[in-house]
């Protein structure tokens, strides 16, 4: 089992603080996080800071943590950009990049990215497959239906061989099916709720056996929305006020995946996201998130590893 933190994106206009972000930063290497992960939302009302450039102020920030995004919604990037992008960080972080990606689903504004949205599965998996490309080969000559490439190198190549580990997110059986072909693992959003991600798990396996891929080789991840709080009502009030202004309206199924309450509490509800099939844990807190890496280290992550 290995733990991971939230890196902090959510800063009004003026709000952001360096010394603090570096520290934050530092001392969950200290604390012993595996890694470190930013989200993406590009348009939203609640104020929250790219996760590449986020990323990358981490990476300076740190020595040992991993850094990745879980995850990207490649749809709406242009893969070289991205891919470019990507393997600098690598290179400039000495190969401690994860990357996540993800369709995004259907109900993405598309029309304010230049995307079709009856074609953006395909835009997605096109996506992928330039960057691995990108990433792996000398020269690439790339026929696409939406980018085409003659001919092209691409320099340097990610730290990392054949290049950073790459998640997958997604929720239906195509998009897990989609993750086992093309990924090299998956992770299960901070939205879904313990159950669905338990039978999401399921699913992935029977597609890694179908596919005679190890399921030891295919990491799962969770991204747990979390708040540790002695009063477990103001823990949840907070919470859900949180993920309402995240997601923009309140949704019961994504107030329920959200883990509240005093350590002991939260230890046990994160016991059934481990039961699920949660190898990595991602913890993400939306507001003192400071506070929460010193007592998820110290209150609840050894009460997890003495099961």
């Amino acid at each position: 089992m290995r733990f991971a933190i939230g890196i902090p994106q959510f800063y009004a206009d003026g709000e952001f603080d360096p010394g603090a972000f570096r520290a934050y930063l530092a001392r969950a290497e200290d604390l012993g996080f595996h890694s470190a992960w930013a989200q993406e939302q590009a348009l939203g009302s609640w104020p929250q800071l790219s996760p590449l450039e986020a990323m990358t102020f981490a990476a300076a920030s740190t020595d040992r943590l991993r850094l990745g995004c879980a995850v990207f919604v490649s749809t709406l990037h242009h893969p070289v950009h991205l891919a470019k992008a990507i393997a600098s960080l690598d290179q400039l972080s000495r190969g401690r990049i994860e990357i996540g990606v993800g369709t995004g689903g259907a109900m993405r504004p598309f029309a304010a990215f230049g995307v079709e949205p009856d074609r953006y599965l395909a835009r997605f998996t096109e996506g992928v497959a330039l960057m691995k490309a990108l990433w792996t080969m000398e020269r690439v000559t790339f026929p696409g239906e939406f980018w085409q490439l003659d001919d092209a190198g691409m320099e340097p190549k990610p730290w990392q061989k054949p290049y950073p580990p790459l998640w997958f997110g997604g929720s239906g059986p195509a998009a897990l099916r989609r993750a086992v072909r093309d990924g090299d693992g998956f992770f299960g959003a901070g939205s879904t709720p313990t159950a669905k991600f338990a039978e999401q798990v399921q699913l992935v396996r029977r597609a890694l056996a179908e596919s005679g891929r190890s399921v030891a080789g295919f990491p799962i991840a969770k991204r747990v929305y979390v708040t540790i709080d002695e009063n477990p009502a103001r823990a949840r009030s907070r919470t859900n006020e949180a993920l309402a202004r995240l997601y923009g309206q309140r949704v019961e199924s994504i107030e329920g995946a959200a883990v509240a309450g005093p350590p002991a509490d939260c230890a046990r509800q994160l016991r059934q996201v481990a039961a699920a099939g949660a190898e990595l844990i991602l913890f993400t807190a939306l507001f003192d998130q400071a506070e929460h890496a010193e007592r998820l280290a110290t209150e609840v992550i050894p009460q997890l590893l003495q099961d």
